[in-house]
């Protein structure tokens, strides 16, 4: 499979070396079926590797919590991406070779295998594999007419088409189906940007949909005739609203110990000369108005960290990592500090590097953060946590994995 992948490299590093502006509208066309093809074709090979790669546990072995992070670390791709593939990889393995074989011939495209897929195993659950290989038939034959959405929308009646004799009874399965895989898909992904924004992302279930609208739509109504803002301006004050209550409740879950807060973190002096910027304890830079704004209702450190009034170092006399340590701890680390791992601080617990039981102290220089999968991991197998000589975490792999055992870091959480 090596020799051959690498075959068609080879061939596509040739193609896209070619002169496509000296080709005829009717050759350009006909290279465009080839590429998408190829592409699903493609495709339908890198599934497969993935289905093998999840089955066998490789992710596991290799420190990752599962083959959807390894994938987005390994391939440099976004978690919904990984999420996709690794999911699709899954469908498919159970799906009827009918649908394998499309894909492998470039007949259906990576998303209309996924309809079908999703589609088939909705009618096999209530009508059964028969009628479920005669669904995915006609679905493989109308791919190639209709669009994925189409494709969905159509399958929704599918049984009208092969078992009408059951379509109605099947119609309530298939909704429950539906409602099941809603509950299954639903995320929202935040993703912070190079200038320390958030790009909010994801699908919401019927339920939490409705909710939102609920709350954001009153208050993202036009203030009076002379707001300016545009709808999706209004949206993203709404949604600030709408936590800025959440917070003034008093109801929400402690986050890491401490009661769920805004903290920002800022000099002392340069807040009082109105100069200073801050610096939210999830990493995010604050300019200095901002910071004078927030100070009136904010929980404020006004010290750097470490300076008066504020002891990291609290000795043998604590086991468990709190308040000013905590907040020291991850506004160094930012989240999890394994290399690879995105998950947030409120996510993870301090590690020790040198155990409390062993005599190690509870203090900034003897602590990381890691989140549960990664704590068991440390624990559990020989990877080794030390600070560099920056004072930032940095692991040292085993040698089965890395014979030269070069130290990796966490760069998901990199501020700088």
């Amino acid at each position: 499979m090596i020799d051959e992948l690498a075959r068609a490299d080879a061939a596509v590093a040739t193609g896209a070396d070619a002169a496509v502006w000296a080709l005829s509208e009717h050759d350009l066309i006909a290279a465009l079926d080839a590429t998408h093809r190829l592409q699903q074709r493609l495709a339908s090979v890198q599934l497969a590797i993935v289905r093998e790669l999840d089955g066998r546990g490789t992710a596991a072995a290799r420190g990752a919590s599962s083959t959807t992070v390894w994938l987005r670390h390994r391939l440099r791709l976004d978690v919904s991406a990984a999420r996709r593939l690794v999911g699709l990889a899954a469908s498919l393995d159970v799906a009827p070779a009918a649908l394998r074989d499309a894909l492998a011939n470039g007949a259906v495209s990576v998303e209309q295998a996924q309809v079908i897929a999703d589609t088939a195993a909705t009618v096999a659950v209530s009508a059964g594999a028969e009628i479920a290989d005669k669904a995915v038939g006609v679905l493989v034959e109308w791919a190639a007419q209709f669009d994925p959405t189409l494709l969905r929308r159509m399958g929704t009646r599918i049984l009208d088409h092969v078992a009408p004799e059951i379509a109605d009874a099947a119609a309530a399965a298939a909704l429950a189906a539906e409602a099941a895989r809603a509950a299954r898909d639903r995320h929202v992904t935040i993703s912070e940007q190079t200038d320390g924004r958030l790009r909010l992302s994801g699908t919401l279930d019927a339920e939490a949909a409705a909710l939102l609208r609920a709350v954001i739509d009153p208050l993202s109504a036009p203030a009076g005739p002379d707001d300016t803002r545009c709808a999706g301006q209004r949206r993203h004050d709404a949604l600030a609203d709408v936590c800025r209550l959440a917070l003034r409740t008093g109801e929400l879950p402690e986050n890491g110990g401490d009661p769920a807060q805004l903290v920002v973190t800022t000099d002392y002096d340069g807040l009082a000369r109105q100069l200073g910027a801050g610096r939210l304890d999830i990493g995010l830079r604050l300019a200095p108005d901002t910071v004078r704004r927030l100070a009136c209702d904010a929980a404020i450190l006004p010290a750097v960290l470490g300076g008066a009034g504020q002891v990291l170092d609290v000795g043998r006399q604590r086991r468990l990592v709190a308040g000013p340590l905590r907040r020291a701890l991850v506004l160094r680390d930012g989240g999890c500090a394994f290399p690879g791992c995105d998950r947030p601080p409120r996510w993870c617990a301090a590690h020790h590097l040198r155990h409390w039981a062993d005599g190690g102290p509870t203090s900034l220089d003897n602590a990381v953060l890691l989140c549960g999968h990664h704590h068991r991991h440390i624990h559990q197998t020989e990877w080794a946590v030390r600070l560099g000589h920056d004072g930032r975490p940095e692991f040292v792999p085993p040698a089965w994995l890395d014979p030269d055992q070069i130290p990796r870091r966490n760069h998901y959480h990199r501020r700088t």
